[in-house]
C-alpha cells in the first residue's frame, strides 16, 4: 500500500480514486462494517422494549446501553494502543470478531444477563475496530484523499438512519426482536474476509515506544465513569446522584492519561482538535436526544412523527461530509468553524419550537441545518486528527477523538436529563428545554471561536 498519489491520472476525482483497483477492497470492507455498526445502533433503540419485556428486565432497560457504551470506551482506547504497537491488523480481525460474537450471544439471549453480555461484547468490538479504520485510512489512503473517505463513512449512516428504525420494527413485529442482531451477523463476517486481503499487504508497522503508561486502568476507569455518569443521568436522585459523582471522580483523573496534553486547556493545534469534537458532538447529540419528547409531549406529535425530524437529519450530514470531501483545498480549521456555525443555528433555532407555541413544523428544517454543519465539521475534524499524528501516535489519537466524542455526548445529555428533572418534567420539559438548547447553542459558538487554534493547512499531495 501507498500513501502517495504518485502516478494518478490528471482530473481523477477523489472519490474515483477511492474505488480505484488497489483501494477498491478496503473501501468496500470499510465502509460494510460502518455500516453494519449504524445499523445496529439505529435499531437496538427500536427494539429494545420489545427485548427487555420478554427477558423479565425492565427494571434494567437502561444497562443494554450502558454496558454497550462503557465496553466501546474501554474498548476504543485499547485498541489504539494495540494499533500504535502493532498496526490496525490485530483490531480489524479481533474488533469484528468480538462484534460478530456479541451480535450471537444477544439474538440468543434467553435472560438479560446473557444478554447484556451481548451488548459488552458488541461495545468492545465497535470500539476496537472504529479506530482501526481511523488507522487504516490513515495507511491506505493519501492525505488529500481522506475527506473523501470520511464523507463516504458518514454517507455509510445514512440508509441505517433512514431505514433502520423501520427495518428494526417490522422485524421485530414479524419475526422477533432476535432477528436484530442475528440478521446482521453474516454481513460482519463478510466485512472482514473483504479486509483480510487489505490487511496481508499493509506496510511493515514501526512500533510505539512504549512511552505511555497506565492506558489499561485509565480506560477502564473511563468506561466505569461514563457508566456511572449516564446511569446518574437516567436516575438524577438520591443515591444514584452519589453513584455519578463517583463516575466523576474516576473519569477525570482517567482523562488526564487518555487525552492529549493540554486538550481541556485547548492547546493549539492537536489538543483543541480532540476539544473540538467533545464540543460539536455533544451540543449536537445532547440537543437531539430532547427533540422526540418535546415534540410529543409539548406538541402532541406521533412517535413516528417526532422521529422525522432525526430521519432527515442524515440527508444534511451527507450533503455536509459530500460538501467538504468535494473541496479538499479550503483550510480544513474553516470547514469546521462553517460547521459549528450551522450547528449554532439548527440548536439555537430548535429553542424556539419548545414552547406550545413554537413552530414545530419547522424542526426538520431546522434539524437538517445542524446536520449539515455536522457533516461538514466532523469529517474534517477527524481529517485534521490524521494529519497530526505519525505512525507510533495515530492509534491513541484517533481513540482520543473518540472518547471526546462519546464523552461531550454522555455529559452534554446527562445534564440535560438532570435540568427536565429538576426544573420541568417529561409532561412539561419547556422550561428545562429552553434553557439547555440556549446553552447547547453557546457550547457550539465557542466551538467556532475556538477554531482558531486548530490551524489553516491545507491538504497536500
Amino acid at each position: 500500500m501507498t500513501t502517495t498519489d504518485a502516478g494518478r491520472e490528471p482530473g481523477t476525482t477523489n472519490k474515483a480514486r477511492l474505488w480505484a483497483p488497489d483501494r477498491r477492497g478496503p473501501t468496500i470492507g470499510i465502509v460494510l462494517l460502518v455500516t453494519l455498526l449504524a445499523f445496529e445502533n439505529m435499531g437496538v433503540s427500536t427494539a429494545m422494549p420489545r427485548m427487555v419485556a420478554e427477558l423479565h428486565g425492565n427494571d434494567l432497560y437502561a444497562w443494554p446501553f450502558l454496558a454497550f457504551l462503557a465496553a466501546s470506551v474501554v474498548a476504543t482506547v485499547l485498541s489504539g494502543r494495540l494499533s500504535d504497537r502493532r498496526g490496525p491488523r490485530p483490531s480489524l480481525l479481533i474488533g469484528p470478531a468480538l462484534f460478530l460474537v456479541g451480535l450471537v450471544v444477544a439474538g440468543l439471549a434467553q435472560d438479560m444477563p446473557q444478554l447484556l453480555l451481548g451488548r459488552v461484547l458488541q461495545g468492545l468490538g465497535g470500539g476496537a475496530q472504529v479506530v482501526a479504520v481511523y488507522v487504516l485510512i490513515a495507511l491506505v489512503y493519501p492525505e488529500r484523499d481522506r475527506p473523501a473517505v470520511f464523507g463516504l463513512l458518514s454517507s455509510a449512516w445514512v440508509v441505517p438512519s433512514l431505514v433502520g428504525p423501520a427495518v428494526s420494527g417490522w422485524l421485530t413485529e414479524t419475526l422477533s426482536w432476535r432477528w436484530v442482531f442475528l440478521g446482521l451477523a453474516p454481513l460482519v463476517l463478510l466485512g472482514v474476509l473483504l479486509l483480510v486481503p487489505v490487511l496481508r499487504r499493509l506496510p511493515e508497522h514501526r512500533p510505539d515506544p512504549d512511552r505511555r503508561r497506565g492506558l489499561p486502568m485509565a480506560a477502564l476507569g473511563a468506561g466505569l465513569g461514563v457508566a456511572g455518569l449516564s446511569w446518574a443521568a437516567q436516575h438524577p436522585t438520591g443515591l444514584d446522584l452519589v453513584l455519578g459523582l463517583a463516575g466523576l471522580a474516576v473519569l477525570v483523573p482517567s482523562l488526564t492519561v487518555l487525552l492529549p496534553k493540554g486538550t481541556l486547556r485547548a492547546r493549539r493545534g492537536l489538543p483543541a482538535t480532540i476539544l473540538a469534537r467533545g464540543l460539536l458532538a455533544g451540543s449536537f447529540f445532547a440537543t437531539e436526544a430532547f427533540i422526540p419528547l418535546t415534540l410529543t409531549a409539548v406538541h402532541g406529535y406521533s412517535a413516528v412523527w417526532a422521529g422525522l425530524p432525526l430521519t432527515v437529519t442524515a440527508l444534511g450530514w451527507t450533503a455536509g461530509s459530500w460538501w467538504q470531501a468535494r473541496n479538499p483545498d479550503v483550510p480544513r480549521a474553516t470547514v469546521v468553524r462553517w460547521g459549528f456555525v450551522l450547528n449554532a443555528i439548527g440548536v439555537a433555532g430548535v429553542t424556539l419550537v419548545a414552547p406550545e407555541w413554537g413552530p414545530a413544523f419547522l424542526t426538520p428544517v431546522l434539524w437538517t441545518i445542524a446536520g449539515t454543519g455536522m457533516g461538514l465539521a466532523m469529517s474534517s475534524l477527524s481529517v485534521l486528527t490524521l494529519s497530526a499524528s505519525s505512525d507510533v501516535d495515530r492509534g491513541f489519537n484517533s481513540a482520543a477523538l473518540q472518547i471526546s466524542d462519546m464523552l461531550g455526548s454522555a455529559l452534554l445529555v446527562g445534564l440535560g436529563g438532570v435540568l427536565v428533572a429538576t426544573f420541568a418534567s417529561a409532561e412539561a420539559p419547556t422550561a428545562a428545554v429552553v434553557p439547555f438548547d440556549l446553552l447547547m447553542a453557546g457550547v457550539s459558538v465557542l466551538g467556532a471561536v475556538l477554531t482558531r487554534r486548530l490551524g489553516r493547512a491545507t491538504l497536500g499531495d
